[in-house]
């Protein structure tokens, strides 16, 4: 395995942040080397903000943030125009975007980068298992199943663990928010490697 590049881009309060530091845990469990770690100021709750995951079978010995990376995740669509989501982005990675377009559609809005573009509506898939849009756990399923980083239920079985630690005092929501990452993984499907 090589090193493994991503950048995610959501607006504050979104949890792009807690997705890059969840899927950092995870890997780290399956004993990789990971880095995640956010980059945002002052920014307020609806700011555009970046979060960053750097995961390897090798020490890590980059401390930066990410100019090049394998794949870029877009939690928020609304973002596309006014940051430029693809910047340094490999086309033989992927671009993976929160939206209700399909992945054609999605791939004309970027016109200019020539890889792969893979659609998922987290938001509907949020709202339908959590009752709320919080499309960060779609996200994440939906980044771990198109970089392939880590088998189906190996990833789930993880992140079960994980929610339960995070989720301590709220354990209602850790049924959600697996039906949110089984029903992402799904999705991807065929836009998957």
């Amino acid at each position: 395995m090589k090193t493994i590049e991503i950048r995610w881009h959501g607006r504050g309060g979104q949890g792009a942040k807690t997705a890059a530091l969840l899927l950092a845990d995870v890997a780290f469990k399956f004993g990789m080397q990971v880095q995640g770690f956010p980059e945002y100021g002052p920014e307020r709750s609806g700011a555009p903000i970046t979060a960053y995951n750097r995961i390897s079978d090798r020490e890590i010995r980059v401390h930066s943030n990410i100019y090049y990376p394998d794949y870029v995740a877009v939690v928020d669509e609304t973002l596309v125009g006014s940051v430029d989501v693809t910047a340094g982005l490999r086309e033989d990675g992927a671009l993976i975007i929160n939206t209700v377009k399909t992945p054609e559609e999605a791939a004309a809005l970027f016109p200019d980068y020539h890889g792969r573009v893979v659609a998922l509506n987290a938001r509907k898939i949020s709202e339908e298992a959590l009752g709320r849009n919080f499309p960060n756990s779609p996200m994440l399923a939906a980044v771990v199943a198109v970089s392939g980083l880590i088998p189906k239920d190996d990833f789930l079985r993880e992140m079960r663990s994980s929610y339960q630690h995070k989720f301590a005092k709220k354990p209602e929501v850790i049924e959600g928010n697996m039906k949110a990452l089984e029903m992402a993984y799904d999705a991807i499907g065929g836009q998957a490697r």
